[in-house]
Order: structure tokens, then C-alpha cells, then sequence
């Protein structure tokens, strides 16, 4: 039987990290182009969502279409009034049937196979006038949209 010793200078060898910034770029440059940032900027204010006892997350956000309802802010209420208005990505409007438009837009853009999955989200604020919200419910029915969703906070218990 042969002998087994220790002896020797072997010395784990340095890592080679010459390709490291090429691999942080490749991983950054991979992270910039999935993700994908607010594209709304809200004309509107819907921070007084109402709030609720039981609520679920949205789980497919890429599937979601919101229509953001409440007071316009500072800088539109010039044009626009001081009355509810309805949001639909930038466009404000007081006219609840430039939805049906707006939801045959965003589905045109959702594959066939997950037009079904699609989800219509209403951010609306609290002192919205329900008036509004049936409206537009109605123009979501014409629509022929199944799934609708509105925002909420969690209320303290």
C-alpha cells in the first residue's frame, strides 16, 4: 500500500475575476429591460382609498388595467374642475364611456390565450360619488369585462 502524506505545496490557486464586470453588466442590463416602471403619472387623487376588512393581492399585475377615479390635482383642476374625473393612463376625462375604448385598447395588447385573465383594477377615492363607479361599470359590462377589482386599504382593527 502506498503512503498517503500532506506534504506538498499545494495552494489553492487565486480566483480569476477579470470577467466579474462583464457579468454585473450582463445581469443589470437583463434586470433594466424586464422590470418595468410606473408609466402613469396620476392627474388625479385617489389617496383617500376606503378601506376594507378582506383583501386579496393582485397576482399578475401585467394583466391588470387601472382606472384611477377622483378629484384632478392642483395643476388640472383649471381645465378640468373640481368634480370627480376618471383617469385613463394620461388622459383625463368626466366621460365614463371613453372606457369601453380604453379596455378594448388594453386588451388588443393581452395574447388571446390570457385575454380571459385580464383584470380591470378601479383605484377611486373615497369621496367619489358612486354615480361615477356605475358608470363605469357599465361601460366595463358593454365591454364584455368579467374581472373587476377595486383598490382598498387594510382598516384597523
Amino acid at each position: 500500500m502506498g503512503k498517503f502524506s500532506k506534504s506538498g505545496g499545494r495552494e489553492m490557486p487565486e480566483l480569476n475575476t477579470s470577467s466579474l464586470p462583464d457579468l454585473v453588466f450582463a445581469f443589470l442590463f437583463f434586470i433594466m429591460m424586464v422590470t418595468s416602471m410606473r408609466e402613469v403619472t396620476p392627474k388625479v387623487s385617489y389617496s383617500n382609498l376606503p378601506q376594507a376588512t378582506e383583501l386579496t393581492k393582485l397576482e399578475e399585475k401585467s394583466l391588470v388595467t387601472f382606472i384611477y377615479v377622483g378629484k384632478p390635482t392642483e395643476q388640472y383642476r383649471a381645465m378640468y374642475g373640481t368634480s370627480s374625473a376618471i383617469q385613463l393612463n394620461d388622459q383625463i376625462t368626466q366621460n365614463a364611456s371613453a372606457v369601453y375604448n380604453y379596455v378594448k385598447e388594453a386588451e388588443g395588447k393581452i395574447k388571446d390565450e390570457r385575454k380571459k385573465l385580464m383584470q380591470i383594477s378601479i383605484k377611486g377615492d373615497r369621496d367619489t360619488k358612486m354615480n361615477i363607479i356605475s358608470d363605469i361599470r357599465e361601460e366595463l359590462r358593454r365591454a364584455d369585462v368579467l374581472n373587476i377589482s377595486y383598490s382598498a386599504r387594510q382598516s384597523k382593527k
